[in-house]
């Protein structure tokens, strides 16, 4: 690829084109936060870096997106970004439509996940047999972004929540 056809490094770059682009940011990004090193699985890299974008990874690594647009700009020569980004919060208040009793299906990302999936697999697949109202709890070691804007993306609603042992709890309404 010629230095004239390198993307400029911005927030709503896909993690994919990113390291297309910049294959010496993979060892960058993976320094960066420990979530990262499932990339070097190809797997997960052909899937998961295909839709999730640097926005998305700043929260999955729970680092300030000015921070990881300006280090990763900084590593390829790209001067700093002006631009202030602003952080997606995924953690928001307890919704109205959580309840406890109404979880249909509970995922756990180091239980449930396969090496060579996403976290989302077994999601998708336990969520055909929910009925609306149901919902799903995902639990992780990160914010699963890229599977929040997926299941968005579905109908669903979303709601995240750190737990007291620093696990994420991530919870997904089938549309009512």
């Amino acid at each position: 690829m010629s230095e004239k056809a390198k993307p400029e490094i911005v927030p709503s770059i896909t993690v994919h084109r990113l390291l297309d682009a910049y294959p010496d940011l993979e060892d960058v990004l993976i320094e960066m936060a420990p979530p990262f090193r499932k990339l070097r699985n190809p797997l997960l890299r052909r899937s998961v870096a295909k839709v999730a974008t640097l926005r998305q990874a700043a929260a999955v690594g729970s680092l300030p997106l000015n921070h990881l647009v300006n280090i990763l700009r900084e590593a390829v020569g790209q001067a700093p970004s002006q631009e202030d980004y602003e952080d997606t919060n995924y953690f928001t208040d307890r919704p109205e439509w959580f309840d406890r009793q109404k979880i249909a299906l509970r995922v756990d990302e180091q239980r449930d996940s396969k090496d060579n999936e996403m976290t989302l697999g077994p999601i998708l697949r336990g969520a055909k047999d929910l009925n609306k109202g149901e919902i799903i709890e995902l639990r992780t070691t990160f914010i699963p972004a890229p599977g929040i804007e997926v299941m968005k993306s579905k109908g669903y609603e979303s709601w995240s929540v750190k737990g007291d042992d620093g696990l994420i709890f991530t919870y997904f309404l089938k549309g009512r």
